[in-house]
């Protein structure tokens, strides 16, 4: 076995940001998930019809990849060593080498080729985020953030997913903790993530992005009713699988902001930040409505699709949401 203490296996609710925290557990800062989350700024919602994964339109309940990572450098004051690569020899004996000397290392892979996911979950998606803690001979020791328990990866299977291919691709993205500022202002970042994400969720400059993406979404179902059923019902199990299966999904990542903005609100004594967080979790709620009703109406064998009924679901979201945001923005922050 390689020399060194590997990080301790511990279940989180979303991959990157478990990663993030499980590192920075390493270096001796305590630190919640969901305060990792929301300094950051993890949390956002997105629909580009124009940008595909696996043929259908992206929908984000987060920021996209390597934000989260970008997030915590700047308002936790951390130093990442980040690295990329063109050939795959090197990227194996350089994280043969890390984890050999006791480092545990964040890597970015491809779910289709993590042999310990459920069948029925492997697909092409390239931003999924593990922690490697060591090795035995050709496996890898992973803690994956969101499994119950650490698992053993063939180096082979391990370079598939680091290096698959299609949008998003990892290209061996490869990244460690070296530096913490012990003076980092934790009150402060969380006052200017609150910020950030305000203006993006409410003044988003492009109606894709924040609530009025949300909105968006909601007439693009609307019109679902006119045109396939078959392609409606792909469309809608499309959202679902984006919400709910790929990390914690829509409804998860606002119970988890929620929980931020509950443990934001006792360090800054903010009685508008409590009232946040229990608004925040209607929010959560309203999105697993939603998503039941998409299932629904995917397992239905009627030529036409209640779309309107999932619509009107889904600006019940943006409209809760938008209560948040106001909150928010009008707290004395």
């Amino acid at each position: 076995m390689a020399e060194g203490s590997p990080c301790e296996h511990r279940q989180y609710a979303h991959c990157e940001s478990g990663v993030v925290t499980a590192l920075l557990a390493r270096q001796g800062v305590e630190i919640s998930e969901p305060m990792v989350f929301g300094i950051a700024g993890g949390l956002t919602f997105v629909y580009l019809p124009f940008l595909k994964i696996t043929g259908m339109p992206l929908v984000s309940y987060r920021m996209f990849p390597g934000a989260i990572i970008n997030g915590a450098a700047r308002g936790l004051g951390v130093r990442f060593e980040k690295r990329r690569y063109a050939d795959r020899a090197r990227a194996l004996a350089e994280l043969r080498a890390l984890v050999d000397a006791g480092e545990c290392v964040g890597l970015q892979t491809s779910v289709y080729w993590l042999p310990y996911f459920p069948p029925e979950m492997r697909f092409q998606f390239n931003a999924h985020n593990l922690l490697v803690t060591g090795r035995e001979g050709d496996e890898f020791l992973v803690s994956d953030p969101v499994f119950e328990h650490s698992v053993r990866v063939r180096q082979e299977d391990l370079q598939n997913a680091r290096f698959a291919r299609g949008s998003l691709a990892p290209k061996g993205f490869l990244y460690r903790v070296v530096r913490v500022d012990p003076a980092a202002d934790r009150a402060e970042a969380i006052k200017s993530a609150l910020r950030k994400t305000v203006r993006m969720m409410l003044h988003a400059p492009l109606p894709f992005i924040g609530v009025k993406g949300i909105d968006f979404l909601a007439r693009r179902i609307e019109g679902l009713a006119a045109g396939d059923p078959r392609h409606a019902r792909l469309l809608l199990g499309h959202i679902v699988r984006m919400q709910e299966e790929i990390g914690t999904g829509g409804g998860g990542f606002r119970f988890m902001y929620a929980a931020f903005l509950q443990e934001a609100g006792r360090l800054l004594s903010s009685a508008p930040l409590a009232e946040a967080s229990e608004m925040m979790t209607e929010a959560g709620d309203q999105w697993r409505r939603f998503a039941l009703a998409c299932a629904r109406i995917c397992k239905g064998k009627t030529e036409r699709i209640a779309a309107g009924e999932a619509a009107a679901l889904l600006r019940q979201c943006a409209a809760q949401e938008r209560l948040v945001y106001e909150r928010l923005k009008a707290a004395t922050l």
